[in-house]
């Protein structure tokens, strides 16, 4: 069987960080983006049924790593995911899905798999459609896939992301870094090489297939505490401080992308950890990078860029 691994949205964060994990672990990898670029590069709009055509012929796994514009989750990721499962399909290849957490809705206590997709939210609700049609498709035959859970992320090249700009650019350029969200309640936060061992892991085992998975992560911060670990990194005291709801309610209305947290402040006011007990259980200890280490070069990478 062939050991090419595609990696659809290969110039993301999350893809460029699968495609890496998958180099070093001694893959053969196709980095599937709009423009390519690169020895293992291809060119192809996989929201297309063409483009993901060509993603997928001839792959032994594909990592869904794609998505669209945030904004127009509710519009065009059903769309965008047909278009995948059918390509899948075709090709006879594994289908690995990078997911979130959305789909689950306002939840109290650490989450597990099992939580009901209770999102009532637009965007919410179409990352449930999305996982149910990746999950009906596998029950149905027609392909065999996982789903691989992450909370909020950060790490190199982690710009489109709620601690990019607000907490690693800010505090790269000397700037106040911001928590969204209440800073005193616990938020589990997933490192993107991280997120990338988890998913290749999920890859790598067939028997990982017909379920979603919580990546593992290490013990959920606190906001005040991840911001003094990231101050600790920056080699001194910065400022810091919260971005609390009232602050994002009155930004939002002349601030479109501030606007858009309201939707899942769910996320941001309450303690938000995630439970990956089961993968631990079937797959054995992770090797994480402490979140020191991590933080570090996080803001190297973003000091790097500026």
């Amino acid at each position: 069987m062939t050991d090419l691994h595609a990696v659809l949205g290969a110039t993301g964060a999350i893809g460029s960080a699968v495609a890496d994990e998958l180099r070093a672990r001694g893959h053969r990898v196709r980095a599937v983006s709009r423009h390519g670029g690169g020895t293992d590069g291809l060119a192809a709009d996989v929201t297309t049924p063409e483009g993901a055509a060509a993603a997928c012929e001839g792959a032994a796994v594909i990592y869904q790593c794609a998505q669209p514009p945030y904004a127009k989750w509710p519009e065009e990721f059903p769309g965008f995911t047909d278009a995948v499962l059918s390509a899948v399909e075709r090709s006879g290849s594994r289908l690995v899905m990078a997911d979130n957490l959305y789909m689950y809705g306002p939840v109290k206590g650490p989450m597990g798999e099992d939580l009901p997709y209770a999102a009532t939210n637009p965007k919410g609700r179409a990352r449930a459609k999305v996982a149910e049609m990746i999950l009906a498709a596998h029950r149905e035959g027609r392909v065999r896939a996982a789903l691989g859970r992450a909370s909020d992320y950060f790490g190199p090249r982690g710009l489109n992301t709620i601690l990019g700009p607000t907490v690693f650019a800010a505090a790269a350029a000397g700037k106040t870094a911001r928590w969204v969200g209440d800073p005193d309640v616990l938020h589990t936060v997933s490192y993107l090489p991280d997120i990338a061992t988890g998913l290749v892991t999920l890859g790598e085992r067939p028997e990982a297939d017909g379920r979603a998975w919580h990546l593992p992560v290490l013990t959920a911060p606190t906001g005040t505490e991840f911001l003094d670990m990231v101050w600790d990194a920056a080699g001194g005291p910065g400022r810091s401080a919260a971005l609390r709801r009232g602050m994002q309610l009155a930004l939002g209305l002349v601030n479109p992308v501030v606007r858009e947290l309201g939707e899942t402040w769910y996320q941001r006011d309450r303690d938000w950890v995630v439970d990956d007990t089961a993968f631990r259980a079937a797959f054995g200890e992770p090797r994480l990078t402490p979140h020191e280490e991590a933080i570090a070069a996080t803001l190297a990478w973003f000091r790097g860029r500026a």
